[in-house]
Formats: C-alpha cells, structure tokens, sequence
C-alpha cells in the first residue's frame, strides 16, 4: 500500500470532525494504557525485562547475516523454504507464484502487518477469492480500509458501524437492530468457519523468527492463526528480517514484554510455534511451508543512525499513549504503520520527501520512548528526521526561516532572555490562568485555551531569585 499523497494536516482535520472516530478512540485508549498499567503491577522486573530485551535484539541486529543463516538452514531441515524478498514488489511476486504453483483457490490470511507493508492483500485479490480471519481484519475488509491501529486494526469502528457492515455483507440489508459485540463476533465465526475448511493456502505473519530451530511464533487472542495456518495444504508466512531472535529462550522473553505492552496481558491467548510442514506421522498441519522474508529497506537502516528502530516488536504502546495518535487515529498518518513508530518507520522505508508531515505530528513529549519494551529512543529519532528535513530543504522555506531565526536568538543569550523576558511580561499581563483566543497563536487556541504563565518571570530569574 502506497503512502497516502494527501495533505496530513487535511486528514488530521478531517479525524478530529469525525464524532465517530472520536468516541471510537477515547473508548480504546482508556483500555490500553489501563490494561498495560495493571499488567505490569503484577510483574515488579518489568524493567529488567526490558533491558534484557533491547540487549537480545541489539545482539541479534549486530549479528543478523548470522542468525538468518542459521534459520534458514533449520527451516530447510524440518522440510520449509525461505525466500528472501528485497522489497515489497518481490514479496508480492514470491507470494503469488507459491498460490499459483498450489493452483490454489481460495486464500485465508492471519493478520500480518508485513503483508500490508507490500499491499499483499490487493495483489492477491485479483487472481484468488482471499479472506481474512483476524476479526479486526475482516472487519475493515469489508469496509474496504486500511488497518488504523496495527494491534487492533478496527479499533476506529463504533459497534453501530460493525453492525451495518455484518447487515450488509452477510443479510444483504440495511437498518437492522444494533447486536451486541458477543453476537456479531459468533455471527463473523460462522462465516469463517466455512472459509478455514475451503481454503488451499493460509498466510500468516510471525511476531517472531527463531534461528535455533527455524521455527515461527505467533500470538493472537482468537486462535484464527492456527486454524489459518494447519487447515491449509500451504502455509506461507511473510515477516521482516528484524523479526529474528537467536534462541527460544529469547523468544520467551520476548514474548513476556509482547503481551503486557500490546494488550495488557501476562501472555497472550494463543501463542503457536511452527517448525515447518507436516510430519508423516502428525494429523494436521500444512503439506508445504514457505518463510518469506522482507527487506524493504531493513537493511538500510541497520547500517545507519536509526537501527535501533528494528528493535521494534509491534506491540503498539507508542502509539497506544501518544496524544497525537489518540485525537486523530491511524488513517491519518497515510500508511500501514501510524503513530510514533510510524513516523520513523514511514520516513525511512518510503522516503523522508514522502511522509515529511509525519516527523512533525510530534509533541516530543517522551510518553513512546518511556512505555517502549524495548527502549527505542523515538523522540530522538523523530528529532534527528527534522534535522534532516532542515539539511534537505524538506522542511518549508517559511520553518526554514523560522528555525534559522530562533537558532540566531538562542546562540545570543542576553538577546534570548530579554525576548523571552518580555513575552513572559505580555503574556503574564494578560490575565490569570488561561486565554481562549491570542494573535499568531490560532492553531493553539482553536482547539484548546492557552495557558498564562505566572507573573514571576522566567524559570531563569525564578532560580537566580530563590536558589
């Protein structure tokens, strides 16, 4: 899926107007950060945990031609085939001659934000009826959307919607009764209990790759991705090389940071490790497995400033508390990948010049890098892109000047603290507490009243004063 060319500002306008969206997201958010901030009352080592996770993939990123090496050949000896994929039309290409040589003709998929990083689902729509078994997934499939939240890609829908969609695709209606959440969820099982048995090929992501045995983890909390996996005669699952950890032992540990950051769990409900097909003398699982693993500008920035951006695991906390992220939602940010995490993944897989608003949906407030199980610096990394913005003449002729000027004031410190002197002076002689409306500060006041500062002066005189 391309990036969106339409205006991120427009988009943004757009989301806050949409009353819908906003009940959506208000109701989400309270239940990720509240779920995740019990789930780790329970676990007082979190930290540690977390340190043990940034090293183990740090180890893995410093040695990765090793360790896919290493899986590579354990998939081969338990009877699977990988196949490397250098972008996202490689990929594509891999994934339909494996349905092709299956002479396949129906398709099921688990949710996989690789496969929506190569728009797979679009490709494979042409040629095979394809159908998606993460409910989330089906839920947006049949509304022709995008994923706007990469653990919960439906979190935008009000169950009102969800239930005009289920009218629509499954009664050929429209206007029936509002149904409560566990009936549209048995009336989505019937629908794809049919498409688990028909299906020829299942497609799948994996949270996580294990060179010590070439097996795949997966997580979900519907069990949809083993039955999308052991019910077809092909399993075919896609995921970027970062995904690599050396050992199961990691894997666990990893594991243990996925659930309590995603979803505020101790583990998730089903979590499954393949190791490749079907042996003669098992009752289920897959004739064929294939790995395809994605590139796509990986390595590239395994060799930069911006490595540790692979550390990520997807468990969606950045995003989960951010504030830009909860007043607009995913669609936004105009690709697979949305918020936070998003505006240092986008920038660098599909060019700087094509997400350059994404930098910017920042308050550098430091909420992603504090929650981030795996302790990716994001504000750093979203800053050093707004430094390269500057240097590349993305950044807009009016900002440039703009930056050029205050960095001209800040290098001058008695100009600096007479100016900001007297701004503390004006705006502290304007009246107690807040204002609603202020000139030149319209992009503020239009949605928020504006803060007053208090009538002692700057921090600096405050601390000359009473230290």
């Amino acid at each position: 899926m391309a990036i969106s060319q339409a205006n991120f500002r427009a988009r943004a306008k757009h989301a806050l107007a949409d009353q819908n969206l906003q009940s959506a997201m208000a109701k989400a958010k309270s239940g990720f950060v509240d779920k995740r901030a019990k789930a780790l009352l329970d676990l007082p080592g979190f930290e540690s945990l977390r340190e043990r996770g940034r090293r183990i993939k740090d180890h893995t990123l410093a040695h990765l031609d090793v360790y896919l090496d290493q899986f590579e050949r354990n998939v081969n000896a338990n009877g699977g085939q990988v196949h490397y994929a250098a972008d996202a039309t490689a990929a594509r290409a891999l994934i339909l001659q494996i349905c092709r040589d299956a002479r396949a003709k129906q398709v099921i998929k688990a949710k996989t934000m690789a496969g929506e990083e190569v728009s797979l689902n679009e490709a494979l729509e042409r040629e095979f009826e394809t159908i998606e078994s993460d409910l989330g997934e089906y839920i947006i499939q049949l509304a022709k959307e995008s994923p706007s939240h990469i653990i919960a890609p439906a979190v935008h829908k009000t169950r009102a919607q969800i239930t005009s969609l289920f009218d629509q695709h499954h009664h050929q209606r429209s206007g029936g009764p509002l149904r409560e959440t566990p009936d549209l969820v048995n009336e989505a099982r019937q629908v794809l209990r049919r498409k688990f048995l028909a299906a020829d090929v299942g497609i799948s992501g994996a949270n996580f790759l294990i060179a010590e045995t070439g097996s795949i983890a997966l997580v979900t909390n519907e069990g949809n991705a083993d039955l999308s996996t052991s019910l077809p005669r092909v399993h075919i699952a896609i995921a970027g090389i970062e995904k690599l950890v050396p050992r199961l032992e990691d894997a666990t540990t990893m594991l243990r940071l996925l659930g309590r950051s995603a979803t505020g769990q101790q583990m998730t409900a089903y979590t499954t490790f393949i190791t490749g097909a079907k042996r003669d003398n098992e009752l289920d699982g897959p004739e064929t497995f294939h790995v395809v693993l994605l590139d796509n500008g990986r390595s590239r920035m395994l060799g930069n400033e911006f490595r540790e951006m692979l550390r990520c695991i997807r468990c969606g906390a950045c995003m989960n508390h951010c504030p830009v992220y909860s007043a607009i939602g995913g669609h936004a940010y105009g690709w697979v990948y949305p918020g936070p995490m998003g505006a240092v993944l986008t920038p660098m897989i599909q060019g700087l010049d094509q997400a350059k608003d994404l930098p910017n949906a920042c308050t550098l407030n430091g909420h992603c890098q504090s929650v981030c199980p795996v302790k990716i610096r994001l504000p750093m990394l979203i800053r050093r892109l707004r430094d390269y913005q500057f240097e590349q003449s993305i950044t807009g002729s009016g900002a440039r000047w703009a930056i050029r000027t205050w960095g001209w004031v800040a290098r001058n410190p008695r100009l600096y603290h007479s100016l900001t002197g007297l701004g503390m002076w004006l705006l502290a002689h304007l009246g107690r507490g807040s204002v609603k409306r202020l000139p030149l500060a319209g992009g503020w006041t239009k949605h928020r009243d504006l803060p007053l500062p208090a009538r002692g002066g700057t921090f600096q005189r405050q601390w000359e004063k009473h230290q």
